[in-house]
């Protein structure tokens, strides 16, 4: 009988009972209030009376569905899952099932957020996948966003850019909903979207004062005059990234007046969409002008430009900081890089030829004293010229990513004396890459 007993009490212990019943049978009653510690102990926690700052500090580290499992626990969790601290950033991700393999935020979710929690809504971002219904679906809930003051704004396409496709005026109208309402908004990512130069004023006339980030590449409906116009008024504005072709001596003259802040972050893509695109050229004394302003601030250019279209470009002293080759670049343009890139930090050429880059790599070397990170793909480079650029400037180099196809062999070093050749002076350990890490 004692034997069955045990098993009896084995059986109702909590590891064998359903959530349910274990959530049941911790919660007290009123009326089972403990005489003492020992037998609120005896008892367990009543776990539904955590203080909700508690609640509040266990939620954040949940992933949103442990958050809403949670939240059927009881009424308390429930208000806990509402809490406006935890709605205050969200990330929506708009997926078709036919079209991507990523998850997607409930249509049931987004409702309720919608109607429960958009007024909690500050730091929002838009994950969107190739379909246009995807990027159709984001717009629709930026234009219910009425009752919400947001901080930071970002849409991002996981693919090919969907909100391009989007009619112009349906997009531009669920974005400036955001705009008008949000009046203390600071950062704002628009990569690849039909934004125009009417659209930007309407931001600057409602966040001039708070606007800190704009990120704008390929957007191809905004004009000069546009972006100019923002840097104009938002004179808070330290990040900045867009096109080649807004890039204007205006707008540098613009981001260096006294009124504005120092800029910190510069990105400009180079990109060319035709064989033989003529590019505009920038004054040197625009670019002394931003130096002489923001003595620090880093200029970070991706060119993607066919060889014959660098025309316009290095052959007067830039700021550039971080300067990306995507394309093949010739010789030539790395021979002007090192003479008139000294603020060079990191340089990446992903292409290059059979011809060797060997005097180019030294006067870089020699001429761009803040080098710490360089990566070569396809380029030629001999063993002995890269063991001297490895002299000359190991001591700062942070990242050397080298293909082991671009270094050949001379009488000097071999693929197997270089790896120690350069270990030594590196003061680490080095191995060429065998695939680019860039």
């Amino acid at each position: 009988m004692k034997r069955v007993k045990g098993d009896e009490e084995e059986c109702n212990s909590p590891s064998h009972q359903s959530p349910q019943e274990v959530c049941k049978k911790v919660r007290k009653q009123p009326s089972e209030e403990p005489e003492d510690e020992d037998a609120a102990c005896d008892l367990g926690c009543d776990w539904a009376l955590l203080p909700q700052e508690i609640l509040l500090h266990i939620f954040q580290y949940l992933l949103l569905l442990d958050r809403a499992f949670a939240s059927q626990v009881c009424r308390r969790w429930n208000e806990a899952f509402h809490m406006p601290e935890l709605w205050r950033c969200f990330e929506f991700e708009l997926n078709q099932p036919a079209s991507s393999y990523l998850k997607a935020t409930h249509p049931d979710l987004i409702k309720q957020i919608i109607k429960r929690h958009s007024n909690h809504l500050q730091y929002v971002s838009f994950k969107v996948d190739s379909s246009t219904e995807s990027a159709e679906a984001a717009c629709d809930i930026l234009s219910q966003l009425v009752n919400c003051s947001l901080k930071t704004l970002g849409l991002i396409s996981t693919a090919r850019p969907s909100f391009m496709e989007l009619p112009k005026s349906h997009f531009i109208s669920a974005l400036t909903v955001v705009f008008v309402n949000s009046k203390s908004l600071s950062s704002l990512k628009i990569d690849d979207t039909p934004v125009d130069d009417p659209s930007l004023k309407v931001l600057v006339a409602n966040n001039s004062d708070t606007l800190k980030l704009l990120k704008m590449s390929s957007c191809p409906h905004v004009s000069p005059a546009g972006i100019l116009c923002v840097a104009d008024q938002c004179h808070g504005l330290r990040e900045l990234a867009l096109n080649y072709h807004l890039l204007s001596d205006e707008l540098l003259l613009a981001l260096s007046s006294e009124r504005h802040v120092h800029l910190e972050h510069l990105r400009i893509d180079v990109v060319s969409d035709n064989p033989g695109q003529h590019f505009h050229a920038i004054k040197k004394s625009s670019w002394d002008a931003m130096v002489r302003h923001s003595p620090k601030f880093n200029l970070v250019m991706y060119f993607f430009l066919y060889e014959d279209e660098f025309g316009p470009f290095f052959c007067e002293e830039i700021p550039v900081t971080h300067l990306y080759f995507g394309r093949s670049v010739s010789k030539d343009v790395l021979g002007r890089v090192g003479l008139h890139c000294p603020r060079l930090v990191e340089l990446v050429v992903c292409a290059n030829g059979l011809r060797p880059l060997d005097e180019e790599l030294i006067r870089i070397a020699r001429r761009c004293s803040q080098l710490s990170a360089i990566g070569l793909g396809e380029c030629e480079v001999s063993c002995s010229a890269f063991v001297e650029f490895v002299k000359m400037c190991g001591h700062r180099l942070s990242q050397l990513s080298i293909m082991e196809e671009v270094l050949i062999p001379d009488h000097k070093y071999s693929l197997d004396d270089i790896h120690w050749e350069v270990s030594k002076h590196l003061g680490r350990v080095w191995f060429p890459d065998m695939m680019p890490t860039w």
